[in-house]
C-alpha cells in the first residue's frame, strides 16, 4: 500500500497535544478485571536477546498474561524484522514485539500487521571516541564514520533523524559502516570508525571494557525523545480487527509488566537474566533501572506517536517523501482497547 501526500500533516506539537491526556497506558484504572474463563491461547514472538524486552518474560513468570485470561507461548525470533512481520501477517505468530525504528519501513511496504501497544521508551545510544575529536555536539560528526550493526538497525534509523535535524546529509556528510555489534569497539581502535550507534547492553559493555575512551553524544532515554515510544507491540491484522479482546488482553498484560519492571528493576533483571547469561546481573539491574518503562502509550496516544515518528523518518529520507504520515499512522495503528 502506498501513502500519497494528500495534505500537509499537522505539526508534531499538535499531534502530541492531541493525545496528551492519554499519553501513557497505566495499569490502574484502565484495565478491566478479566472474568474467570478458559485462557485464550496465542503465540507471541519476541527476541530474547533484547534485554529491553524484559516485560515479556516478566509477564509470563509473574502471571500478568494469565491474569488477563491468556495462555501464551513465547516464540524466540532470531530472524530479521521483515521476517517477523511476515510471520505475523501470515499467522505463524499472533502478536510480537520489536523496535518501531526497525519496523517502520516494512510497515510502509504494506504488511498486514497493526501496531496495538508499546512496552517502553528509548534504549538507543550514540557514543564517540574522544581521541577522534567527537564531542556532545552532533555537528562534530560531520565527516565521521559511524559504526552500526546493520544498515536498517534501529540506532542507524533513529540517529539519522537527529543528524538530519542538524542539517547533516545522512548519505553524504557521514559514512555508515557495518560491523558485528560486539566488534564495534575493535573497529574504533583500528581507526575504521569514530562513532558507534547501537543499543544497550552492547554500548554499556563496550564502555565498560574501554573506560574513558568514549563520550555519550545522544541517548534516546533522555531529552526530546525521552517520553517517546521505542519497542512496540504488533498484531496480525486479522486478529487485531476481529478479536480485539484477545489483542487488548496482551496490551494490558504487557503494560502491567512494564510498570512492574519500572518499579522492580532488580527482580525483573533476575527474571530476564537466564536469557543473557554473559551479562552480569548487576549490569542488567542498572540498565533496566535507567529505561522508561512507565512510558507505554496505547490507543490515540500511540497513534499520535506513530505519526510523529513517521514525520521524523520522512523528513530524514527514511520513509518516502510522498508518504502521507497521517494516513500511514491511521492505517498501521489500531486502538484495541476502545
Amino acid at each position: 500500500m502506498t501513502f500519497a501526500l494528500d495534505h500537509l500533516p499537522p505539526s508534531r506539537r499538535s499531534v502530541l497535544q492531541a493525545g496528551a491526556a492519554a499519553a501513557v497506558v497505566g495499569s490502574g484504572g484502565l484495565f478491566a478485571t478479566i472474568a474467570n474463563s478458559q485462557p485464550r491461547k496465542l503465540t507471541f514472538a519476541w527476541s530474547q536477546a533484547g534485554f529491553c524486552l524484559a516485560p515479556v518474560p516478566v509477564a509470563l513468570e509473574r502471571g500478568f498474561f494469565e491474569k488477563n485470561g491468556l495462555d501464551v507461548e513465547l516464540l524466540n525470533w532470531a530472524g530479521s524484522s521483515d521476517q517477523m512481520l511476515e510471520a505475523l501477517a501470515t499467522g505463524k505468530a499472533d502478536l510480537g514485539v520489536g523496535l518501531f525504528h526497525r519496523w517502520v519501513k516494512p510497515l510502509e511496504a504494506g504488511f498486514d500487521v497493526k501496531v496495538v501497544g508499546s512496552v517502553h521508551g528509548g534504549c538507543l545510544r550514540l557514543v564517540g571516541a574522544k581521541a577522534a575529536g567527537v564531542t556532545t555536539d552532533l555537528a562534530s560528526l560531520k565527516g565521521k564514520t559511524i559504526g552500526v550493526s546493520d544498515q536498517n538497525s534501529p540506532a542507524r534509523q533513529f540517529y539519522a533523524i537527529h543528524l538530519a535535524k542538524k542539517g547533516i546529509d545522512i548519505e553524504k556528510d557521514v559514512d555508515w559502516r557495518v560491523y558485528p555489534a560486539d566488534l564495534l569497539d575493535v573497529a574504533v581502535k583500528k581507526g575504521e570508525i569514530q562513532v558507534i550507534a547501537d543499543g544497550d547492553p552492547n554500548v554499556f559493555l563496550i564502555e565498560k571494557r574501554n573506560p574513558g575512551v568514549f563520550t555519550e553524544i545522544a541517548n534516546s532515554a533522555k531529552g526530546e525523545y525521552a517520553e517517546r515510544l521505542c519497542c512496540i507491540v504488533g498484531a496480525r491484522g486479522e486478529l487485531a480487527r476481529n478479536d480485539k479482546p484477545r489483542a487488548a488482553a496482551v496490551v494490558r498484560a504487557l503494560a502491567q509488566a512494564s510498570d512492574y519492571v519500572s518499579e522492580n528493576p532488580n527482580e525483573a533483571a533476575r527474571i530476564y537474566s537466564k536469557y543473557a547469561p554473559k551479562v552480569p546481573l548487576e549490569d542488567l539491574q542498572k540498565l533496566l533501572a535507567e529505561l522508561t518503562y512507565k512510558h507505554h502509550p496505547a490507543g490515540k496516544a500511540l497513534r499520535n506517536e506513530v505519526e510523529a515518528f513517521a514525520t521524523d523518518f520522512r523528513n530524514a529520507g527514511i520513509l518516502k517523501k510522498s508518504t502521507d504520515v497521517v494516513r500511514f499512522a491511521n492505517h498501521v495503528s489500531l486502538d484495541v482497547l476502545a
